[in-house]
C-alpha cells in the first residue's frame, strides 16, 4: 500500500510545480456562486466556502512556517509577485471568489501532479522489476473532493461530490482495458477483494463484498443497488451537520437529524444531477420517498447502526 496526502488543506506544491499552470483560468463550475435556495439549514449554515472559509495560508498570501530559507526564496519568486498584482487589484465580492478559486485550483493541482509523478515511479518498478502482469492496481481515495462546486472545498457531505471516489483499476489478463463500470461499489469492497484474490476466505462478519466477479464483467445479479452514509463528526470543523442516508442509481434521501435541524431532502439525481432541489414533500415523489424510507431502514438495521449515536451529547 501506497499513499499520499499530498492534496490536503493548505494545498502545498513541490516547488517545482509551482509555475505549472503557467497562471491558467480555470473553467469555472456551474455552481460556484451557488445560494443554496431549494435546500435546508444544514446547506446554507456549514463553514467551507472559498468565498468565507479560505484563510490568507490556504490561498498563499501568507508563507508555510516550516520552509527553509532557501525554500522560503523560491516560494517567494513565484507567489510573491502574484500577491502583489492581487493587493494592487483588490477584488471584491465575485471578483474575489473567483481569485481564490483560481489559486485554489492552481495550488490543488500542483500537489496532485506531485501524486502522478509518484505513482508513476511505482508503476515503472513494478515494469522493470516484471512484476507488472502479476500485480492487480487498484487507484483510489477515501472521499470525493469539492473543487468549487456550491462554491465549497473540503468534502464531508453525503452529496456527490464529496461521495464518489476515484477508482481505477489495472488487473492484465482479468479486467478489460479502458473498461468502464457503473455499478455501485464501496471502499469497505476493497479488503474483500483483496483476500479473494489472493485465495483466502472472507469472514463473513465483513460488511463489504469482493470486486472481483465485478473486475472479471461478471456482476452477480444480487448486487447492491443502493449504499448508506453516515456523517458523525458535528460539532466540528466546517460545521456540516450529523445526517445519514441512502444512495440509489438515481434517488439520494438524506436526514439531518440533529435537534435543531431535523428535516428530510430528498434528490433526483436524474433530474437534478447537481443537488440543487430538493423534491422531499413532493406529491410525485411519495412512492420514490416511501420505498427509500423502507431500505434506508433495512440499511440501517443490516449494518447495526446504533440509535441515538454511541457518543452524541450535540455540546456547544
Amino acid at each position: 500500500m501506497c499513499q499520499h496526502k499530498a492534496p490536503h488543506r493548505e494545498w502545498e506544491p513541490n516547488l517545482k510545480y509551482l509555475g505549472h499552470d503557467q497562471d491558467r483560468k480555470y473553467p469555472e463550475p456551474e455552481t460556484l456562486f451557488d445560494d443554496y435556495s431549494g435546500r435546508g439549514k444544514a446547506e446554507r449554515e456549514q463553514d467551507m466556502t472559498i468565498a468565507k472559509t479560505m484563510n490568507d495560508l490556504d490561498v498563499k498570501l501568507t508563507a508555510p512556517s516550516q520552509l527553509t530559507p532557501e525554500q522560503l526564496k523560491q516560494w517567494n519568486a513565484y507567489y510573491g509577485p502574484r500577491n502583489e498584482e492581487f493587493r494592487k487589484a483588490n477584488p471584491q465580492g465575485k471578483d474575489l471568489v473567483r481569485w481564490k478559486y483560481n489559486r485554489y485550483l492552481h495550488d490543488y493541482l500542483g500537489c496532485i501532479k506531485s501524486v502522478d509523478e509518484s505513482v508513476g515511479r511505482v508503476l515503472k518498478y513494478l515494469e522493470d522489476e516484471g512484476l507488472a502482469e502479476n500485480t492487480i492496481v487498484i487507484y483510489s481515495s477515501d472521499q470525493g473532493l469539492y473543487l468549487g462546486e456550491h462554491g465549497w472545498f473540503d468534502k464531508r457531505w453525503i452529496f456527490e461530490e464529496s461521495v464518489r471516489s476515484p477508482l481505477l483499476v489495472r488487473w492484465p489478463g482479468v479486467t478489460k482495458a479502458g473498461s468502464v463500470n457503473k455499478d455501485l461499489v464501496s471502499t469497505l469492497d476493497f479488503a474483500e477483494t483483496f483476500l479473494e484474490a489472493a485465495g483466502v476466505s472472507i469472514p463473513r462478519e465483513m460488511q463489504g463484498r469482493s470486486l472481483v466477479p465485478v473486475l472479471k464483467g461478471q456482476t452477480p445479479s444480487d448486487w447492491r443497488k443502493s449504499f448508506y452514509y453516515h456523517y458523525y463528526e458535528h460539532p466540528g470543523t466546517h460545521n456540516v451537520p450529523r445526517h445519514y442516508g441512502v444512495v440509489t442509481d438515481r434517488y439520494k434521501l438524506v436526514y439531518f437529524y440533529e435537534p435543531e435541524f431535523d428535516y428530510w431532502e430528498l434528490f433526483d439525481l436524474q433530474k437534478d444531477p447537481r443537488e440543487l432541489r430538493s423534491v422531499y414533500g413532493a406529491a410525485d415523489y411519495a412512492s420514490a420517498t416511501k420505498e427509500l424510507k423502507a431500505e434506508l431502514e433495512r440499511l440501517r438495521a443490516e449494518l447495526k447502526v446504533p440509535s441515538p449515536d454511541p457518543a452524541s451529547t450535540y455540546a456547544r
